[in-house]
């Protein structure tokens, strides 16, 4: 009850975010990512969404079953859960980058997640996440890290690649598959099973997609120059 006050207080408080893709490319320009941002391709998008959001196309922006989970979870003392879906993360960076999240912030970020829901299309949310998310290694957005770490389009990466992706989004560092590729391997595994979960990939297929040897191929971050680390299914 006391979330929901926050929320209904902070929407009023809270200014719109008509300007929410404007600041996408204005990031994207720091950034040094020049050119519109394109249509998110279906196996990226799959990966993420069963990774960060399972719920994003139901959801209004907040999902308050994960919300639930996780203030059951802060209760019992085992600290947060996450629960942040795709367009709260969205707007933790486009609007609150490098900012503390204390309560009144979360509750902020949380009404600006429902009015950036109500406000664009879950297509368009995909693009501006996908465009300003950071995958390690100096590469921010899909397509330059699909280029960077495999050297192909989005639209070209496999299951494997894709999982592997969006894996990193969570801990780019931690997950990263130049310095830790056992790790980023099971990452990327976690991924596979959550898509066969969420019904998105056969045990077959998400098998075949783990199974390919991270030797068999990749491009290397910049200056980094590892080729044969990343896998290719």
């Amino acid at each position: 009850m006391a979330v929901a006050v926050a929320v209904g207080v902070m929407w009023v408080t809270t200014p719109g975010v008509g300007d929410a893709a404007q600041r996408a490319a204005e990031l994207d320009r720091t950034h040094g990512v020049l050119g519109p941002t394109t249509p998110v391709p279906s196996r990226f998008a799959a990966a993420l969404i069963a990774t960060e959001n399972s719920r994003f196309y139901s959801d209004l922006g907040i999902d308050p079953v994960a919300i639930v989970r996780s203030g059951i979870s802060v209760m019992k003392g085992r600290g947060e859960m996450g629960g942040a879906t795709l367009e709260q993360q969205l707007v933790k960076q486009l609007y609150y980058s490098g900012q503390s999240a204390g309560v009144g912030r979360k509750a902020a970020q949380a009404a600006l997640a429902i009015k950036l829901d109500a406000s664009y299309s879950k297509r368009q949310i995909l693009q501006m996440y996908a465009a300003v998310a950071y995958f390690g290694h100096g590469y921010w957005g899909l397509d330059a890290a699909s280029r960077g770490y495999f050297g192909r389009a989005p639209g070209q990466l496999s299951w494997g690649q894709a999982a592997l992706l969006a894996g990193l989004l969570q801990a780019p560092s931690a997950y990263d598959p130049l310095q830790h590729p056992e790790l980023a391997r099971a990452r990327q595994r976690h991924v596979l099973a959550r898509l066969v979960a969420t019904g998105q990939l056969t045990v077959e297929t998400a098998a075949i997609a783990a199974s390919t040897s991270p030797e068999s191929a990749g491009v290397g971050a910049p200056g980094i120059h590892q080729p044969g680390y990343l896998p290719s299914g």
